[in-house]
């Protein structure tokens, strides 16, 4: 499947979007990830990506209601009161890098995020190797 073919499966929720834009955001996104790092899952994980990238823009459906602006979208909701009519959003990043912390915003980010630690594994040096002799100054 094309990364298109998997928004409209994924992304319902922008039906209403033409393929010709839902391309031109593709084409957005491609630099954003590698197809060599993805291999098989390059596709999914510019879909997921892209659909991210939409929600975030303020596109598909708002479960809110049109009443609030598009910068809440992408936050969870975390308590909501009915006297007085209060509502308050969480982000929850605290164990996020701060490079993925948009991504944490939206399901479509979290998939993509899932599939990305499935590809490609982070390398961590902390200098104690097998070899490793600790030298005192």
């Amino acid at each position: 499947m094309t990364a298109l073919e998997i928004i409209r499966v994924v992304g319902t929720e922008f039906k209403d979007i033409s393929d010709e834009v839902l391309e031109q955001w593709i084409e957005i996104v491609k630099p954003m990830v590698s197809k060599k790092q993805f291999g098989n899952l390059y596709e999914q994980g510019l879909a997921f990506l892209v659909c991210h990238k939409l929600k975030m823009a303020g596109e598909g459906n708002n479960p809110l209601g049109d009443e609030f602006n598009t910068a809440s979208l992408g936050f969870g909701v975390s308590s909501v009161s009915e006297g007085g009519s209060s509502i308050s959003f969480s982000a929850s990043q605290s164990s996020n890098l701060a490079n993925d912390a948009e991504l944490a915003l939206t399901a479509y980010g979290l998939q993509y995020l899932s599939i990305r630690r499935m590809v490609i594994v982070p390398i961590h040096i902390s200098g104690e190797g097998e070899n490793y002799v600790h030298r005192l100054p």
